[in-house]
């Protein structure tokens, strides 16, 4: 049906003997957009994405790909693409044989030489796996998820080791796939990656999924921050929240103490010192979820 959810995960529950690493997750990726799960180290999400990859079982709950379980490979696997942490390639294959196997074990059809384009390997066609630097092993990685244009996509850790420009070169082609309609799921250290790209974030700690929404409605949980210093007999401003011989405004109205702000100190005749205003950066809400 079309608007149906490309994962339905209801009420994951997954094991490790006796420690339950994930705890009544559910959540929802559509058709077409970008999802981040993110988590602070051995908050469950890998093992969460091993389920939806198919690659563990859940202790109870449901998990849908497709519609279908993933489970079901034939059904499942031929329209996904999965990028891992790490590929387990052959050192002695080239990187043009190894694009060719992982692509016809996808069951998905393309052509070598484009693949090869996409992820900047084509002056490593020839080259042994053994030869790669560890940025061009990522690109690699990145090549065999995205042959043949998979209708979901995972990417876990797709950028680490990458310099700048393979970095954005990656991005645009993931852009790309989505021009194209494919759905794609992300894992990363880079928070200003899911900040810039991700339409919808999930932000799990513990093994629970603590957090989900838009970037915007993230940081909107916590208020933005105006900090300033005054010069020596200045009068005192219309805030509260002296730290330190500074002043440290927390504020749910940036646009509006801000300017009230600026007007006292205009009307004043005050310099502010080392004046910094920002929004809540979603850094921020991540901090907070280890502190809670």
């Amino acid at each position: 049906m079309p608007g149906s959810p490309v994962i339905d995960v209801e009420r994951l529950h997954v094991t490790y003997g006796d420690f339950e690493a994930v705890r009544d997750l559910s959540l929802q990726v559509r058709p077409g957009e970008l999802y981040a799960l993110l988590g602070t180290n051995g908050a469950g999400k890998t093992s969460t994405l091993e389920v939806v990859e198919g690659h563990r079982r859940a202790a109870s709950g449901a998990v849908r790909i497709f519609g279908r379980s993933p489970q079901d490979r034939r059904a499942v696997r031929p329209r996904m693409g999965i990028m891992l942490q790490e590929s387990g390639f052959s050192p002695d294959l080239t990187v043009e044989e190894s694009v060719g196997l992982f692509g016809a074990l996808s069951g998905r059809d393309d052509d070598v030489g484009r693949v090869l384009g996409v992820s900047g390997l084509t002056r490593k066609k020839d080259a042994s796996v053994s030869q790669l630097s560890g940025g061009e092993k990522r690109r690699l990685d990145f090549a065999t998820a995205v042959f043949g244009g998979p209708e979901l996509v995972i990417l876990d850790e797709p950028t680490t080791g990458l310099d700048i420009q393979s970095r954005d070169a990656l991005w645009a082609a993931v852009d790309r796939l989505r021009e194209d309609g494919s759905t794609v799921v992300l894992t990363t250290h880079y928070l200003e990656e899911a900040q810039q790209r991700a339409d919808r974030i999930g932000l799990m700690h513990d093994g629970t999924l603590r957090r989900e929404g838009t970037v915007v409605e993230l940081t909107q949980t916590l208020p933005s921050v105006i900090t300033f210093a005054l010069p020596p007999g200045a009068p005192e401003p219309p805030t509260v929240g002296a730290r330190n011989g500074a002043f440290h405004v927390e504020t749910f109205d940036l646009q509006g103490d801000l300017y009230r702000l600026l007007d006292w100190a205009h009307g004043a005749g005050v310099e502010l010192e080392e004046l910094e205003a920002g929004p809540t950066r979603l850094d921020d809400v991540f901090r907070a979820l280890e502190a809670a």
